[in-house]
Protein backbone atom coordinates (compact mmCIF):
# COMPACT_ATOMS: atom_id res chain seq x y z
CA UNK A 1 0.00 0.00 0.00
CA UNK A 2 1.00 3.62 -1.07
CA UNK A 3 -0.30 6.93 0.00
CA UNK A 4 -0.10 9.54 -2.89
CA UNK A 5 0.32 13.32 -1.36
CA UNK A 6 1.33 15.97 -3.84
CA UNK A 7 3.82 15.42 -5.66
CA UNK A 8 5.16 12.45 -3.68
CA UNK A 9 4.73 8.48 -2.86
CA UNK A 10 5.21 7.66 0.41
CA UNK A 11 4.89 3.88 2.06
CA UNK A 12 1.95 3.75 4.59
CA UNK A 13 4.51 2.53 7.31
CA UNK A 14 6.50 5.72 6.53
CA UNK A 15 3.43 7.71 6.94
CA UNK A 16 2.21 5.88 10.47
CA UNK A 17 5.21 6.71 11.94
CA UNK A 18 5.76 10.27 10.76
CA UNK A 19 2.41 10.47 12.54
CA UNK A 20 3.18 8.64 15.73
CA UNK A 21 6.76 10.34 16.18
CA UNK A 22 4.37 13.89 15.26
CA UNK A 23 2.02 12.99 18.24
CA UNK A 24 5.00 11.83 20.44
CA UNK A 25 6.58 15.39 20.47
CA UNK A 26 2.97 17.25 21.18
CA UNK A 27 2.37 14.91 24.31
CA UNK A 28 5.69 14.80 25.78
CA UNK A 29 5.19 11.39 25.60
CA UNK A 30 6.83 8.19 24.26
CA UNK A 31 10.91 7.07 23.57
CA UNK A 32 11.63 10.15 21.73
CA UNK A 33 10.54 12.59 24.47
CA UNK A 34 11.91 10.78 27.44
CA UNK A 35 15.82 10.80 25.39
CA UNK A 36 15.20 14.30 24.80
CA UNK A 37 14.30 15.22 28.59
CA UNK A 38 17.63 12.92 29.60
CA UNK A 39 19.79 16.07 28.47
CA UNK A 40 17.68 18.84 29.25
CA UNK A 41 18.65 20.65 32.14
CA UNK A 42 15.85 21.25 35.02
CA UNK A 43 16.51 23.73 37.14
CA UNK A 44 13.00 23.38 39.02
CA UNK A 45 14.37 20.02 40.39
CA UNK A 46 17.43 19.61 42.98
CA UNK A 47 18.22 15.93 43.79
CA UNK A 48 18.11 14.92 47.69
CA UNK A 49 18.81 11.37 49.36
CA UNK A 50 17.50 10.16 52.63
CA UNK A 51 19.26 7.38 53.93
CA UNK A 52 20.22 6.06 56.62
CA UNK A 53 24.14 7.56 55.72
CA UNK A 54 22.18 11.39 55.43
CA UNK A 55 18.68 10.87 56.75
CA UNK A 56 16.62 13.56 55.17
CA UNK A 57 19.09 14.36 52.41
CA UNK A 58 21.07 17.19 54.19
CA UNK A 59 23.05 19.11 51.42
CA UNK A 60 26.65 17.96 52.46
CA UNK A 61 26.25 15.93 54.88
CA UNK A 62 26.40 12.52 53.49
CA UNK A 63 28.53 9.89 54.88
CA UNK A 64 29.83 11.54 58.43
CA UNK A 65 29.49 8.74 60.49
CA UNK A 66 32.96 6.04 60.23
CA UNK A 67 34.94 8.79 58.33
CA UNK A 68 32.54 8.16 56.12
CA UNK A 69 33.61 4.66 55.19
CA UNK A 70 30.08 3.10 55.19
CA UNK A 71 29.55 3.93 59.20
CA UNK A 72 25.88 3.75 58.87
CA UNK A 73 23.92 1.73 56.00
CA UNK A 74 21.55 0.33 58.02
CA UNK A 75 19.26 0.43 60.97
CA UNK A 76 17.18 -2.02 63.17
CA UNK A 77 13.61 -1.10 64.05
CA UNK A 78 12.80 -3.27 67.63
CA UNK A 79 9.36 -4.53 68.69
CA UNK A 80 7.11 -1.61 68.95
CA UNK A 81 9.42 0.70 67.88
CA UNK A 82 9.36 3.44 64.91
CA UNK A 83 11.71 4.08 62.32
CA UNK A 84 11.54 7.76 60.19
CA UNK A 85 12.54 7.32 56.41
CA UNK A 86 12.13 11.09 55.42
CA UNK A 87 11.10 14.06 57.72
CA UNK A 88 11.54 17.28 55.96
CA UNK A 89 9.54 20.52 55.84
CA UNK A 90 9.92 21.67 51.99
CA UNK A 91 8.17 21.89 48.83
CA UNK A 92 9.38 18.47 46.61
CA UNK A 93 8.32 15.11 45.12
CA UNK A 94 9.31 11.94 46.10
CA UNK A 95 10.34 10.07 42.68
CA UNK A 96 11.63 6.44 44.20
CA UNK A 97 11.39 4.58 47.55
CA UNK A 98 13.60 2.05 47.81
CA UNK A 99 14.33 -0.54 51.22
CA UNK A 100 15.13 -3.99 51.87
CA UNK A 101 14.91 -5.68 55.09
CA UNK A 102 16.59 -9.00 56.76
CA UNK A 103 13.22 -10.98 57.76
CA UNK A 104 10.80 -11.14 54.89
CA UNK A 105 8.31 -13.48 56.75
CA UNK A 106 4.64 -12.29 55.42
CA UNK A 107 4.02 -12.61 59.31
CA UNK A 108 6.77 -9.60 59.51
CA UNK A 109 5.86 -7.80 56.06
CA UNK A 110 2.70 -7.78 57.85
CA UNK A 111 2.89 -6.22 60.84
CA UNK A 112 5.21 -3.48 59.79
CA UNK A 113 3.61 -0.71 59.17
CA UNK A 114 4.27 2.47 56.39
CA UNK A 115 3.10 5.54 56.77
CA UNK A 116 2.76 8.79 54.90
CA UNK A 117 1.82 12.18 56.11
CA UNK A 118 2.20 15.23 53.38
CA UNK A 119 2.10 19.25 54.24
CA UNK A 120 2.10 18.50 58.10
CA UNK A 121 -0.83 16.45 58.78
CA UNK A 122 -1.22 14.44 61.22
CA UNK A 123 -3.82 11.55 59.90
CA UNK A 124 -1.45 9.83 57.23
CA UNK A 125 -2.65 9.89 53.70
CA UNK A 126 -1.55 6.29 53.53
CA UNK A 127 -1.05 3.47 56.61
CA UNK A 128 -0.29 0.31 54.71
CA UNK A 129 1.24 -3.02 55.62
CA UNK A 130 4.69 -2.54 54.50
CA UNK A 131 4.54 -5.41 51.95
CA UNK A 132 1.25 -4.77 50.36
CA UNK A 133 2.42 -1.34 49.93
CA UNK A 134 5.30 -2.71 47.83
CA UNK A 135 2.63 -4.29 45.55
CA UNK A 136 3.51 -7.68 47.14
CA UNK A 137 0.44 -9.28 47.78
CA UNK A 138 -0.36 -11.75 51.11
CA UNK A 139 2.58 -10.30 52.30
CA UNK A 140 4.47 -12.76 50.13
CA UNK A 141 7.54 -12.11 48.14
CA UNK A 142 7.79 -12.99 44.80
CA UNK A 143 10.31 -11.32 42.00
CA UNK A 144 8.45 -8.63 39.28
CA UNK A 145 8.94 -5.32 37.66
CA UNK A 146 6.09 -3.47 36.65
CA UNK A 147 5.37 0.01 35.79
CA UNK A 148 4.63 0.77 39.23
CA UNK A 149 6.89 -1.57 41.45
CA UNK A 150 9.75 -3.73 41.66
CA UNK A 151 10.81 -6.66 43.64
CA UNK A 152 13.97 -7.68 42.11
CA UNK A 153 15.15 -11.34 43.21
CA UNK A 154 12.50 -11.18 45.57
CA UNK A 155 15.02 -9.25 48.89
CA UNK A 156 14.44 -5.60 47.98
CA UNK A 157 11.24 -3.48 47.52
CA UNK A 158 11.15 -0.24 44.80
CA UNK A 159 8.12 2.21 44.51
CA UNK A 160 8.57 4.77 41.64
CA UNK A 161 5.30 6.62 41.99
CA UNK A 162 5.50 10.19 42.26
CA UNK A 163 4.68 11.89 45.41
CA UNK A 164 4.29 15.20 45.06
CA UNK A 165 3.78 17.60 48.35
CA UNK A 166 3.66 21.18 49.35
CA UNK A 167 4.63 22.28 52.78
CA UNK A 168 6.60 18.98 53.62
CA UNK A 169 6.54 15.24 53.73
CA UNK A 170 7.44 12.42 56.26
CA UNK A 171 7.39 8.71 55.76
CA UNK A 172 7.50 6.28 58.92
CA UNK A 173 7.85 2.26 59.63
CA UNK A 174 6.67 0.83 62.50
CA UNK A 175 7.60 -2.49 63.73
CA UNK A 176 3.74 -3.76 65.24
CA UNK A 177 5.18 -7.07 65.27
CA UNK A 178 6.47 -8.98 68.87
CA UNK A 179 10.22 -9.67 67.60
CA UNK A 180 12.85 -7.08 66.25
CA UNK A 181 13.42 -5.91 62.50
CA UNK A 182 17.32 -6.42 62.50
CA UNK A 183 18.05 -4.54 59.45
CA UNK A 184 16.49 -2.21 57.25
CA UNK A 185 18.77 -0.62 54.50
CA UNK A 186 16.58 2.38 52.47
CA UNK A 187 16.73 5.48 50.01
CA UNK A 188 14.18 7.76 49.90
CA UNK A 189 14.81 9.69 46.76
CA UNK A 190 12.89 13.30 45.93
CA UNK A 191 13.80 16.33 45.13
CA UNK A 192 13.49 19.83 45.85
CA UNK A 193 10.89 22.05 43.41
CA UNK A 194 11.07 25.74 43.31
CA UNK A 195 7.30 25.95 41.24
CA UNK A 196 4.60 24.19 42.39
CA UNK A 197 1.37 23.50 40.11
CA UNK A 198 -2.27 24.24 40.93
CA UNK A 199 -2.85 20.79 39.48
CA UNK A 200 -0.30 18.52 41.24
CA UNK A 201 -2.47 16.06 43.21
CA UNK A 202 -1.62 14.15 46.34
CA UNK A 203 -0.53 10.50 46.64
CA UNK A 204 -2.75 8.23 48.93
CA UNK A 205 -3.02 4.61 49.64
CA UNK A 206 -5.79 2.35 51.64
CA UNK A 207 -5.04 -1.47 52.36
CA UNK A 208 -8.52 -3.56 54.04
CA UNK A 209 -8.96 -7.33 54.43
CA UNK A 210 -11.92 -9.46 55.03
CA UNK A 211 -10.91 -13.05 56.28
CA UNK A 212 -14.13 -14.24 55.18
CA UNK A 213 -16.56 -12.17 52.78
CA UNK A 214 -20.26 -12.48 52.87
CA UNK A 215 -21.78 -14.11 49.80
CA UNK A 216 -23.28 -11.75 47.69
CA UNK A 217 -21.61 -8.63 49.48
CA UNK A 218 -18.93 -6.90 47.06
CA UNK A 219 -15.24 -6.60 49.08
CA UNK A 220 -14.61 -2.71 49.21
CA UNK A 221 -11.21 -2.09 47.96
CA UNK A 222 -11.34 1.22 48.17
CA UNK A 223 -14.71 2.98 50.31
CA UNK A 224 -16.53 6.16 48.92
CA UNK A 225 -13.25 9.06 48.69
CA UNK A 226 -14.04 12.86 48.82
CA UNK A 227 -12.74 15.33 46.35
CA UNK A 228 -10.96 15.81 42.48
CA UNK A 229 -8.05 12.93 41.68
CA UNK A 230 -6.94 9.94 39.78
CA UNK A 231 -8.04 6.12 40.97
CA UNK A 232 -4.49 4.38 40.01
CA UNK A 233 -5.10 0.97 41.32
CA UNK A 234 -5.07 -2.13 43.05
CA UNK A 235 -2.86 -4.99 44.14
CA UNK A 236 -5.22 -8.18 45.40
CA UNK A 237 -4.54 -10.71 47.22
CA UNK A 238 -7.14 -13.63 47.42
CA UNK A 239 -6.88 -16.84 50.32
CA UNK A 240 -9.39 -19.41 48.21
CA UNK A 241 -11.64 -20.91 50.51
CA UNK A 242 -10.74 -24.56 50.78
CA UNK A 243 -14.51 -25.27 51.25
CA UNK A 244 -15.16 -25.52 48.05
CA UNK A 245 -11.71 -27.52 46.62
CA UNK A 246 -10.49 -26.54 43.72
CA UNK A 247 -13.41 -24.64 42.28
CA UNK A 248 -12.62 -21.22 40.50
CA UNK A 249 -13.05 -18.14 42.45
CA UNK A 250 -12.08 -15.54 40.22
CA UNK A 251 -15.82 -14.55 38.44
CA UNK A 252 -16.03 -11.45 40.62
CA UNK A 253 -16.70 -8.26 38.46
CA UNK A 254 -14.11 -5.40 39.45
CA UNK A 255 -16.79 -2.05 39.98
CA UNK A 256 -15.89 1.84 40.09
CA UNK A 257 -18.49 4.09 41.01
CA UNK A 258 -17.45 8.09 39.97
CA UNK A 259 -18.96 11.11 40.68
CA UNK A 260 -22.51 10.43 42.47
CA UNK A 261 -22.52 6.63 41.41
CA UNK A 262 -25.09 5.08 43.95
CA UNK A 263 -26.51 1.39 43.07
CA UNK A 264 -24.56 1.38 39.48
CA UNK A 265 -21.09 2.30 38.86
CA UNK A 266 -19.81 3.67 35.51
CA UNK A 267 -16.94 1.39 35.15
CA UNK A 268 -17.79 -2.54 35.31
CA UNK A 269 -15.76 -5.33 34.55
CA UNK A 270 -16.76 -9.05 33.36
CA UNK A 271 -14.73 -10.72 35.36
CA UNK A 272 -11.41 -11.00 37.92
CA UNK A 273 -8.84 -12.28 35.50
CA UNK A 274 -10.31 -10.12 32.90
CA UNK A 275 -10.02 -7.04 35.13
CA UNK A 276 -5.85 -8.01 35.10
CA UNK A 277 -5.96 -8.57 31.36
CA UNK A 278 -6.20 -12.41 31.03
CA UNK A 279 -8.31 -14.76 30.18
CA UNK A 280 -9.79 -18.59 31.09
CA UNK A 281 -8.34 -18.44 34.41
CA UNK A 282 -5.16 -17.17 35.78
CA UNK A 283 -1.46 -18.00 35.97
CA UNK A 284 1.22 -16.37 36.99
CA UNK A 285 2.39 -13.53 34.74
CA UNK A 286 3.86 -10.28 34.86
CA UNK A 287 3.30 -6.83 33.03
CA UNK A 288 3.49 -3.28 33.19
CA UNK A 289 0.42 -2.28 33.74
CA UNK A 290 -1.00 -6.09 34.78
CA UNK A 291 0.02 -9.03 36.49
CA UNK A 292 -0.39 -12.07 38.75
CA UNK A 293 2.84 -12.38 41.03
CA UNK A 294 1.25 -15.30 42.77
CA UNK A 295 -0.87 -18.34 41.51
CA UNK A 296 -0.78 -21.50 43.65
CA UNK A 297 -3.67 -24.06 43.18
CA UNK A 298 -2.35 -26.45 46.15
CA UNK A 299 -2.58 -23.59 48.62
CA UNK A 300 -5.49 -21.60 47.23
CA UNK A 301 -3.78 -18.45 47.04
CA UNK A 302 -3.27 -16.08 44.29
CA UNK A 303 -1.96 -12.01 44.39
CA UNK A 304 -2.34 -9.72 40.90
CA UNK A 305 -2.63 -6.64 40.47
CA UNK A 306 -4.11 -3.60 37.30
CA UNK A 307 -2.31 -0.19 37.50
CA UNK A 308 -4.56 2.28 35.51
CA UNK A 309 -1.61 4.05 33.70
CA UNK A 310 -2.92 3.94 29.98
CA UNK A 311 -6.16 4.61 30.50
CA UNK A 312 -6.70 6.92 33.30
CA UNK A 313 -9.50 6.99 35.83
CA UNK A 314 -10.28 11.02 36.81
CA UNK A 315 -12.99 11.77 38.97
CA UNK A 316 -14.34 15.45 39.91
CA UNK A 317 -16.47 14.51 43.21
CA UNK A 318 -15.60 10.78 44.71
CA UNK A 319 -14.94 7.45 43.67
CA UNK A 320 -15.60 4.03 45.51
CA UNK A 321 -13.94 0.34 44.11
CA UNK A 322 -15.37 -2.48 44.40
CA UNK A 323 -14.71 -6.76 44.10
CA UNK A 324 -17.84 -9.28 43.61
CA UNK A 325 -16.68 -12.55 45.55
CA UNK A 326 -17.85 -14.66 43.05
CA UNK A 327 -16.58 -18.01 41.46
CA UNK A 328 -17.41 -20.90 39.13
CA UNK A 329 -17.44 -24.66 38.48
CA UNK A 330 -19.60 -27.12 36.49
CA UNK A 331 -23.16 -27.32 37.79
CA UNK A 332 -23.33 -30.67 39.37
CA UNK A 333 -20.25 -29.83 41.59
CA UNK A 334 -21.55 -26.65 42.65
CA UNK A 335 -24.94 -28.56 43.54
CA UNK A 336 -23.06 -30.70 45.66
CA UNK A 337 -21.57 -28.13 47.75
CA UNK A 338 -25.21 -26.20 47.89
CA UNK A 339 -26.36 -29.60 49.19
CA UNK A 340 -23.42 -30.18 51.80
CA UNK A 341 -24.69 -26.57 53.30
CA UNK A 342 -21.41 -24.88 52.28
CA UNK A 343 -22.21 -21.03 51.96
CA UNK A 344 -22.61 -20.10 48.36
CA UNK A 345 -25.84 -17.93 45.98
CA UNK A 346 -25.80 -19.62 42.85
CA UNK A 347 -26.01 -16.59 40.25
CA UNK A 348 -25.79 -17.64 36.64
CA UNK A 349 -25.83 -21.14 34.49
CA UNK A 350 -24.01 -21.15 30.97
CA UNK A 351 -25.95 -24.33 29.06
CA UNK A 352 -25.60 -25.66 25.46
CA UNK A 353 -29.72 -24.36 25.96
CA UNK A 354 -28.76 -20.60 26.51
CA UNK A 355 -27.47 -18.49 29.45
CA UNK A 356 -29.54 -18.47 32.62
CA UNK A 357 -30.06 -15.67 34.50
CA UNK A 358 -31.84 -16.62 38.27
CA UNK A 359 -29.95 -14.63 40.75
CA UNK A 360 -32.33 -12.96 43.05
CA UNK A 361 -31.38 -11.81 46.80
CA UNK A 362 -35.18 -12.74 48.66
CA UNK A 363 -34.51 -16.13 47.25
CA UNK A 364 -32.54 -19.52 46.07
CA UNK A 365 -32.45 -21.26 43.47
CA UNK A 366 -31.60 -24.74 43.99
CA UNK A 367 -29.39 -26.22 41.35
CA UNK A 368 -29.79 -29.87 39.56
CA UNK A 369 -27.16 -32.37 40.95
CA UNK A 370 -27.20 -34.29 37.25
CA UNK A 371 -26.41 -31.53 35.21
CA UNK A 372 -22.79 -32.10 33.77
CA UNK A 373 -23.07 -29.91 30.70
CA UNK A 374 -23.19 -26.43 31.96
CA UNK A 375 -21.02 -24.03 34.10
CA UNK A 376 -22.54 -22.16 37.20
CA UNK A 377 -21.29 -18.79 39.02
CA UNK A 378 -22.02 -18.27 42.49
CA UNK A 379 -21.58 -15.75 45.03
CA UNK A 380 -18.57 -17.33 47.67
CA UNK A 381 -16.90 -16.76 51.08
CA UNK A 382 -13.25 -16.35 50.74
CA UNK A 383 -10.36 -15.15 52.24
CA UNK A 384 -9.30 -11.02 50.26
CA UNK A 385 -6.90 -8.29 51.28
CA UNK A 386 -6.26 -5.42 48.74
CA UNK A 387 -4.13 -2.07 48.71
CA UNK A 388 -5.25 0.52 46.63
CA UNK A 389 -3.32 3.37 45.13
CA UNK A 390 -5.12 7.02 44.37
CA UNK A 391 -4.61 10.44 44.39
CA UNK A 392 -6.68 13.56 45.54
CA UNK A 393 -6.51 17.58 45.45
CA UNK A 394 -5.79 17.13 49.21
CA UNK A 395 -3.25 15.93 51.67
CA UNK A 396 -5.39 13.75 54.01
CA UNK A 397 -8.31 11.52 53.65
CA UNK A 398 -11.60 10.25 55.96
CA UNK A 399 -10.66 6.69 55.13
CA UNK A 400 -10.83 4.19 58.17
CA UNK A 401 -7.62 3.29 59.90
CA UNK A 402 -5.52 0.66 59.51
CA UNK A 403 -6.41 -2.45 60.64
CA UNK A 404 -5.43 -4.46 63.39
CA UNK A 405 -1.96 -6.59 63.49
CA UNK A 406 -4.39 -9.53 64.08
CA UNK A 407 -6.45 -9.19 60.97
CA UNK A 408 -3.17 -8.43 58.86
CA UNK A 409 -1.41 -11.30 59.51
CA UNK A 410 -3.91 -14.23 60.73
CA UNK A 411 -3.01 -17.33 58.80
CA UNK A 412 0.21 -15.93 57.03
CA UNK A 413 1.78 -18.25 55.48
Amino acid sequence: MRIILPGKSLPAIMILSLVILYACQQSGGGAGADAKNLFQYDDNLHARWSSPENLNGIKGAGGKENNGAKGHPFDSIPAGATLTLLDIKEQGIIQLIWVTVRDRSPEMLRAMKLEMYWDGEEKPAGSVPFGDFFGVGLGKTAIFQNHLFANAEGRSFNCFIPMPFRKGARITVTNESTKSQPNIFFDVDYSLLKNWRDDYLYFHAFFTRDTATTPSVDFVMLPRVEGKGRFLGVNIGVNANPLYNKSWFGEGEVKIYLDGDTNYPTLNGTGTEDYIGTAWGQGKFINDYTGCTISDDSLLQWAFYRYHIPDPIYFSTDCRVTIQTMGGDMTNVVAAYQSAGVPLLPVTTDAPDGFHRFYKKDSLVVLDSTRKDSWTNFYRSDDYSSTAYFYLDRPSNELPPLQTLTLRTTGSR
